[in-house]
């Protein structure tokens, strides 16, 4: 197989992958925001901070060092498994001491001990299949990964939805994470033909220890500036202001943390093959750097323009106080897709140094940024400072990220300019539906307020999207743009082993 077609192949099953999981994720999560509280999404919301920081603790970094090697061998796989799986037992044991200190800092909320002693048992479980995860995505062979996420999205969806129909409260997002974990780890155990070895080899850990120490401080950095507003909204604000914040930063981020797994799964395998050839290697860049581009900008921003009838659509007007969040936090994710892919291209040529610093960059900005707006006692506020801290890291990083891959910030900047005039032109076109709404949806509230919510807003969605779909294509068309004929191509069959 040609790594073209290689590449293609595994770009459309991750596309499957987080498509299939985005539409589970998102039906799954309508119906509980529909059943379940702000303050209740609050309380998992804290719990979430530290699992994040405990799931990083436990890989180290070495998965995705493991990741950029050419090639593992069974004793490098059995020593990162058996090191993640020691590791992970002991953070749990730590937490699990720590339950009530995570109760006194949360606004003395006493439930969070016994859900958090439950709850933190999802990174033990998803900690043992790191290496079957990496040993798939390292083959570019992600099928069984899509398979054993959407078995998992079903599977511990009903149970949570079944859960809060019954009155469990904040226990349904509890017993969803842990059954979403064990799932799929049990179906990458079930289909991976993979299994450790009893060794344990210091010359692994020594080999992957530089890329793997660098990846795992960037990694926590990136946790830190992705779980710090959290925390501050959670302990300076309410666990209720809380709520809001996690559904908002929740659904605008499955648009921009889909693109930004597609990426890594894709590009840093590819890129790790090619990285002894400066000319190939700055090829596969341009392509990462456009289809990403391609993809990303009309997307989050038709997301930002279209936020009050799809909230509108989906709550009603339960989540009004999470709309302006979700728009500027959809907006942010452009940057945030940005970043991480900068990230890869530093990842695949092994500047471990330098991700280390990218990283290092964009927390000491939001740190600023979160000094500058918290006394403003305004979560809106809060949230514009999180993306004026983006845009100011991908600004930074630009030249960085260039000269480490010894090629010009105007090359970089290339990709991004003719999907940036056609998104902005398909922005103005979707605000414009919203904005005439009002002269041609007809008013239904007579008949039956639901029927009315689904069917008006429905409309302006259909509108908004092909409306502004429409003008996104038709512009890159007459641009002659190659990604939009390539992807046309491989869609319909056409794609052929060159």
């Amino acid at each position: 197989m040609s790594l073209k077609l290689q590449t293609a192949r595994t770009l459309k099953w991750n596309a499957i992958d987080r498509v299939a999981t985005q539409i589970l994720y998102a039906v799954v999560g309508v119906v509980l925001a529909n059943i379940l509280s702000p303050e209740e999404f609050g309380l998992v919301g804290v719990l979430l901070i530290f699992q994040a920081f405990a799931t990083i603790l436990v890989d180290s970094g070495f998965g995705a060092a493991l990741l950029r090697e050419k090639d593992p061998t069974q004793e490098d796989y059995s020593t990162v498994f058996w090191f993640n799986l020691f590791v992970s037992l002991a953070i749990y044991a730590i937490l699990f001491i720590g339950a009530p200190l995570i109760a006194r800092i949360f606004q003395g909320q006493e439930v969070l001990i016994p859900m958090s002693k439950v709850m933190f048992l999802t990174f033990v479980i998803n900690g043992v299949s790191i290496v079957q995860v990496n040993r798939l995505m390292k083959k570019m062979d992600v099928r069984m990964i899509a398979v054993s996420n959407s078995l998992g999205l079903i599977v511990s969806g009903a149970v949570a939805i079944w859960l809060a129909l019954k009155g469990a409260g904040a226990w349904a997002l509890v017993w969803q994470s842990i059954i979403l974990a064990s799932v799929k780890t049990i179906t990458l155990w079930a289909t991976g033909g993979w299994s450790p070895s009893l060794c344990f080899s210091k010359q692994t850990i020594r080999k992957i220890r530089a890329v793997g120490l660098s990846v795992f401080s960037s990694s926590l950095l990136n946790t830190i500036s992705l779980n710090i507003y959290n925390f501050v909204i959670g302990a300076f604000y309410t666990i209720a202001s809380l709520g809001v914040y996690t559904q908002a930063d929740k659904w605008a981020k499955m648009g921009s943390a889909s693109l930004s797994q597609i990426l890594t799964s894709s590009f840093v395998p590819l890129l790790s093959r090619v990285q002894d050839s400066r000319e190939t290697f700055l090829r596969y860049v341009d392509k990462a750097g456009r289809f990403t581009s391609f993809i990303l900008l009309p997307a989050m921003t038709l997301l930002a323009v279209m936020s009050a009838p799809l909230f509108h659509l989906l709550f009603g007007n339960k989540w009004d106080a999470a709309i302006p969040l979700f728009s500027i936090l959809a907006i942010r994710g452009i940057f945030v897709v940005l970043i991480s892919l900068y990230s890869n291209y530093l990842l695949a040529l092994g500047k471990a140094r330098n991700l280390f610093a990218s990283e290092a960059v964009k927390d000491g900005l939001i740190f600023i940024a979160i000094l500058a707006t918290i006394f403003l006692r305004d979560i809106t506020w809060l949230i514009i400072g999180q993306l004026a801290a983006s845009v100011a890291t991908w600004l930074l990083l630009l030249p960085l990220t260039a000269r480490s891959i010894s090629t010009s910030p105007g090359r970089l900047l290339s990709h991004l300019l003719p999907f940036s005039i056609a998104s902005l032109a398909m922005a103005g076109g979707a605000w414009g539906v919203m904005a005439l709404a009002p002269y041609f949806i007809p008013d239904l509230s007579s008949i039956n307020p639901f029927t009315a919510r689904i069917v008006s807003n429905g409309l302006i969605l259909l509108l908004q999207g092909a409306i502004g779909c429409g003008i996104y294509l038709i512009l890159l068309r007459l641009g002659n743009i190659s990604e939009l004929s390539e992807a046309a191509v491989y869609i319909f069959g056409r794609f052929r082993k060159k």
